[in-house]
């Protein structure tokens, strides 16, 4: 199991060596602030769906998925370029899909191989408990979680609502 603190960092530390290389400083507190939410929303997507309301098979599909991450990506990679925000575009992606190399270590492997989750829902997925560990003495982690995910999702919505008004504006 990868926490979300090291899926950060995994996400975090190629944007930070790139922003060095390329612009001899740190990256900015916007490029940190995409690159944790495309490291986590995998996540913040998947376990509420999966565990708190039972909608998809399993806390590693959907998001965690090549045919759902890739589009998204490249509707998000879209949509910087036009509004003249590709590195930001492009942090959130390497960081989503980050995410999902983090999970399936076995991509990496000596002998590797792509499990069945990275292919929902054209795979079956990976037969898990019904209740992953982490969820805790009665869900307590789990409604934590799922109220976390609710207002990050909640203030992505606002500022991406926001910055659409602000595009349709410019027009």
């Amino acid at each position: 199991m990868v926490f979300p603190s090291e899926h950060f960092i995994i996400a975090l530390l190629p944007v930070a060596v790139y922003a060095l290389l390329r612009d001899r400083h740190l990256p900015s507190l916007q490029l940190v602030a995409v690159t944790f939410f495309g490291s986590q929303f995998p996540d913040l997507i998947d376990k509420p769906l999966a565990y708190e309301l039972h909608l998809i098979p399993s806390g590693r599909v959907f998001m965690h998925s090549l045919p759902f991450a890739v589009p998204l990506s490249v509707a998000v990679i879209g949509y910087a370029v036009r509004t003249d925000r590709t590195r930001l575009g492009a942090a959130f992606s390497a960081a989503h899909l980050s995410h999902l190399v983090a999970d399936n270590r076995q991509l990496l492997s000596p002998d590797p191989y792509v499990p069945s989750d990275l292919l929902w829902p054209l795979q079956p997925p990976v037969v898990r408990p019904a209740v992953p560990q982490w969820v805790g003495v009665g869900a307590v982690n789990l409604h934590l979680w799922t109220g976390f995910s609710v207002l990050v999702l909640m203030l992505v919505a606002y500022v991406l609502a926001a910055d659409l008004q602000t595009q349709l504006d410019l027009r």
